[in-house]
């Protein structure tokens, strides 16, 4: 299903998406926790992102396997595929985190909304979702750049 986008591979198109929108999404969330005057600019983005990231992410590791299985029928051996392996555990959990991170920040999002239709929370819900939301986002920014780092070093790494 995430093989090729018009003849190239899926996975190197997709990566750069993911490489945006991640930290675009952790950035943004930790923007709308901390700067709580800014949230009614904030608010659309965080949705977009919320919904946009953990979908590029996850056919980012969708893609990602279907070249692997590629790779591996056409016989790629040697430390190499020690590497796709460490990039692919990566990337996993990248997905792993960015999921709960959008969740938590919508569901941040909608708690301090205001909107009539939604009951106030007690307090500690809005402090603990936005203990959630910056942690998440921390940990969704080194994922996202040690899964982009083992991958361009078994891209490039053997090649310099």
């Amino acid at each position: 299903m995430f093989k090729e986008i018009m003849g190239l591979p899926a996975h190197v198109l997709v990566v750069h998406a993911v490489v945006v929108l991640v930290p675009l999404l952790a950035l943004v969330s930790i923007a709308y926790v901390v700067l709580p005057r800014f949230r009614s600019r904030l608010d659309w983005a965080l949705v977009l992102l919320a919904v946009t990231a953990p979908v590029t992410a996850w056919v980012a590791v969708q893609s990602g396997e279907e070249l692997t299985d590629v790779f591996i029928a056409r016989g790629l051996q040697g430390p190499i595929v020690d590497q796709i392996s460490e990039h692919s555990r990566y990337g996993e959990l990248t997905f792993w985190y960015v999921l709960p991170l959008a969740i938590a920040a919508a569901g941040l999002l909608v708690v301090t909304s205001g909107h009539p239709r939604v009951p106030t929370p007690p307090r500690w819900v809005n402090h603990v979702l936005s203990v959630a939301v910056v942690v998440l986002a921390v940990v969704s920014l080194v994922y996202v750049t040690l899964t982009g780092h083992t991958g361009a070093e078994a891209v490039w790494g053997n090649t310099l």
